[in-house]
């Protein structure tokens, strides 16, 4: 019997080497980077993640946190931790939902985070600097539509719709003058989006 190629393992093992090399050789230069930019402000991935998230999200349990963190619920736990010490975080109970434990921005918080996004310098990251010249030729970063395809299938739609919701609101938030990033003036809404589980 003829084995299908649509599930040849040599194909299989082909394709997940390929991604994992692409994938790892691309975090790897991103964690150097990211480090390297947080660094000053004593905070590192885990931690700003956690802050950009509780940013987007205008507040977010730790299952969101976890989810669109991609890290463990106790990880996502003990950074958020860590960051209320330093009065970045806050945590709170909803009225409509006594169960889980939502995190959110302090205005510290909030003002380390826009400090974070005025010194970032796009001249020290490698991955930016690897797709300018995709930008040069068709005009466009990259849009990775087969790459959100893949991950929406491995997180699932919520994922993404906490992605393109995360991409929306940044967009929305802020504006370039002179190439500097300038927040918009506040228009939040009172109640955080609730995260299907």
């Amino acid at each position: 019997m003829e084995q299908d190629p649509m599930q040849s393992m040599k194909q299989s093992i082909m394709f997940s080497h390929k991604l994992a090399q692409l994938s790892k050789a691309l975090w790897k230069s991103i964690e150097k980077d990211w480090q390297a930019w947080i660094k000053p402000f004593d905070l590192n991935i885990n931690e700003h993640h956690i802050l950009w998230i509780a940013y987007h999200l205008e507040g977010a349990s730790i299952s969101d946190i976890a989810k669109f963190g991609v890290m463990h619920v106790s990880t996502a736990f003990n950074f958020s931790k860590k960051l209320e010490e330093r009065e970045l975080l806050t945590f709170s109970k909803r009225d409509n939902d006594k169960r889980n434990t939502y995190v959110y921005l302090t205005e510290k918080g909030e003002n380390l985070l826009l400090e974070t996004f005025k010194c970032y310098n796009p001249d020290t990251y490698s991955v930016y600097a690897g797709s300018l010249p995709i930008k040069e030729l068709y005009g466009k970063f990259p849009e990775f539509s087969e790459l959100i395809s893949i991950v929406k299938h491995v997180y699932g739609p919520d994922f993404m719709n906490i992605f393109d919701k995360s991409m929306q609101k940044f967009e929305e938030d802020f504006t370039e003058t002179d190439g500097e990033l300038i927040p918009a003036p506040k228009n939040r809404n009172p109640a955080p989006p609730v995260i299907p589980e």
